[in-house]
């Protein structure tokens, strides 16, 4: 059973010094071209500058430049694996929701759960794909009324 986002991920908040440097290590890594590749091959110095290469896939290797891109705008970054298993605090904080607004959510089938004793279990994709949902729909509203806004000669 996977662990507890609080109990196994570290939200890693960047100072000015890990922004500045973060946006200089995605900049090289996105000059990498790292599409076109299925492993990268990397040197990692220690330090007495000895050298060992490591060979990482190149998928992991535009993870850690999305990683720097969010750093190097100041923003907190925490990687939790998809299948996760968050408490109701958790998703409601990642939905940015209440907690017994979550709760009604959970209820009423929007966002499927489990029940460990008496505690709501949410796995991480399932909270993803019910924002991911909600936000398509905000958007399309959003798009309507602007064509209506438009149509109606509201100065928008």
């Amino acid at each position: 059973m996977p662990a507890l986002l609080s109990e196994t991920f570290e939200t890693v908040a960047p100072t000015e010094a890990d922004m500045q440097l973060a946006g200089e290590s995605s900049r090289r890594l996105a000059a990498q071209r790292l599409g076109e590749r299925a492993s990268v091959h990397i040197q990692v110095l220690d330090d007495d500058k000895e050298a060992e290469t490591v060979v990482v896939p190149a998928s992991a290797l535009r993870l850690l430049q999305h990683v720097l891109t969010e750093m190097a705008q100041g923003n907190a970054v925490t990687l939790i694996p998809i299948h996760t298993e968050l408490t109701t605090q958790q998703a409601a904080d990642l939905l940015n929701v209440s907690r017994p607004f979550l709760v009604g959510l959970l209820e009423s089938g929007q966002i499927p759960y489990r029940k460990v004793g008496t505690h709501r279990r949410i796995l991480f994709h399932d909270v993803m794909a019910y924002k991911q949902k909600n936000d398509a729909e905000r958007l399309k509203a959003l798009n309507e009324l602007t064509a209506q806004a438009q149509e109606l000669n509201m100065g928008y």
